[in-house]
């Protein structure tokens, strides 16, 4: 069993120092192609049992709209793949970090769906899209090891955890951790759920700093469900009547996810919260996955209420859904980077400041960290 170290003895008198896993640079590309919701109103929808939907197109959209938030998205050009994106964005995290690319560790790259190539559906992960993304930065270090994590939408966060862990247990001094997607690829557009997806690429550098005060990832909490809800989110024909039965789209039960985020996240959250030592008051910000601004609001004052803490959601919870929709793995390094550029001016960040990254995504999986800046 490995040993975690939270201290380092540094001499002879027994001071002592923290070995801290910081989030040193990061990086994020938001693609240039803007989807608004009007566009989709050429489109036909059908329910599940592929009868059409009656309602005008209009209300279907505008119905959409107030419970999602979401009034565009965006999606990449003909010309990219999520490696692609990926490599953009962590170049951006090297950059901003300072840092030799030669020394990274691991790449660690969350994605759910690999390389879908323009005008195909067909997922490719042969190679792994961190060994995709290692070329693509040309590192040559044969002892930087990438590889990648299937763990729905919660896959970045969980990858921060993974890079914390090694660094902690010794066995590595900095990580390159990457979520990154192209769901537009993977979309039905004769389904009404089609119109959350967008696409994205969000990338961090962790690194092994020892330092007098304790920083950086503090505490986290992770879940897993799946007896009844493993199947919330799957792969599932189109819902076009004479569509092919063997092409499979992204489908979900977007009901049965809503209530099981809404009792479980709050839940992990607090435990995550608790672990930390840290009293809930202090912290000040949650970035939550944008998956839906109502879902997402309703966890979040299930949260402060669990937790006491005299904030409202809008101080508490920024929010991008709006402008770059739900970019599933993306969705919380993209916004994280944009409010340290400050591009989100009314949410800032500073040093020593605590916050809590939280997503919960296809598994059904949920995971939580609270971070000290």
């Amino acid at each position: 069993m490995a040993v975690i170290r939270d201290f380092i003895p540094i001499d002879g008198f027994g001071i002592m120092k923290h070995l801290n896993s910081v989030i040193t640079g990061t990086g994020s590309y938001v693609p240039t192609v803007r989807v608004s919701n009007r566009e989709f109103a050429r489109h036909t929808f059908y329910n599940k049992d592929e009868t059409a939907i009656e309602t005008l197109v209009d209300e279907v959209i505008s119905k959409f709209k107030d419970i999602t938030g979401i009034e565009e998205r965006r999606w990449v050009t003909d010309d990219l793949c999520a490696s692609h994106i990926g490599a953009i964005a962590a170049e951006q995290a090297i950059t901003a970090a300072g840092i030799d690319r030669e020394t990274i560790d691991q790449i660690i790259v969350a994605h759910n769906f690999g390389d879908v190539m323009h005008g195909t559906i067909q997922t490719d992960i042969l190679p792994s899209l961190a060994s995709r993304i290692k070329h693509h930065l040309g590192i040559k270090n044969p002892a930087c090891i990438p590889y990648d994590i299937l763990f729905g939408c919660p896959g970045w966060v969980q990858g921060i955890i993974q890079a914390d862990s090694y660094i902690k247990s010794g066995l590595a001094k900095r990580c390159l951790v990457i979520g990154a997607e192209t769901l537009s690829r993977v979309i039905d557009k004769h389904d009404r759920d089609c119109m959350i997806f967008a696409d994205g690429a969000g990338a961090t550098i962790v690194e092994a700093l020892e330092e007098d005060e304790k920083r950086g990832v503090i505490s986290t909490a992770m879940m897993s469900h799946t007896v009844n809800e493993a199947f919330y989110l799957y792969l599932g024909k189109s819902y076009h009547p004479e569509a092919d039965p063997t092409i499979r789209y992204i489908k979900m039960e977007g009901r049965k996810i809503y209530e099981y985020s809404l009792v479980n996240v709050p839940v992990a959250m607090k435990v995550a919260m608790d672990k930390s030592g840290i009293d809930p008051k202090e912290l000040k910000k949650v970035m939550i996955h944008q998956a839906n601004e109502k879902m997402d609001e309703a966890i979040v004052q299930r949260f402060i209420r669990q937790c006491k803490i005299d904030k409202t959601t809008t101080e508490l919870m920024p929010m991008m859904i709006k402008e770059l929709g739900n970019s599933s793995v993306a969705t919380v390094p993209t916004l994280y980077d944009l409010i340290l550029r400050g591009e989100l001016p009314e949410h800032r960040i500073g040093r020593g400041d605590v916050i809590m990254f939280a997503s919960v995504g296809a598994g059904m999986n949920i995971n939580a960290i609270v971070y000290k800046q």
